[in-house]
């Protein structure tokens, strides 16, 4: 099964668009705090929502805010202008 908890600080206000068949697309990413003292790391995972969430995002989060995002991890990846293979 591929769910996924995070909780974390937004980085940014959400970035919401509308697609070819007018679905609202949000995209946004989250500060994620792990482990302590000299082993303190933060991650900064992409985020994606869609549909009617994604327009409630634009409404009612904003940077700074603490959420809580349940939903599944997917990777991609595409070529650069370079030629090169991005991962994401």
């Amino acid at each position: 099964m591929n769910q996924v908890n995070l909780i974390g600080r937004l980085t940014r206000d959400p970035d919401v668009r509308y697609n070819q068949n007018q679905m609202a697309v949000a995209r946004f990413s989250l500060a994620i705090n792990s482990g302590y003292g000299d082993n303190e790391r933060t991650d900064y995972p992409n985020i994606v929502v869609f549909g009617k969430s994604a327009e409630n995002c634009e409404k009612y989060l904003a940077k700074g805010r603490l959420v809580a995002v349940n939903g599944r991890i997917q990777t991609g990846s595409y070529q650069n202008k370079d030629g090169n293979t991005v991962y994401t």
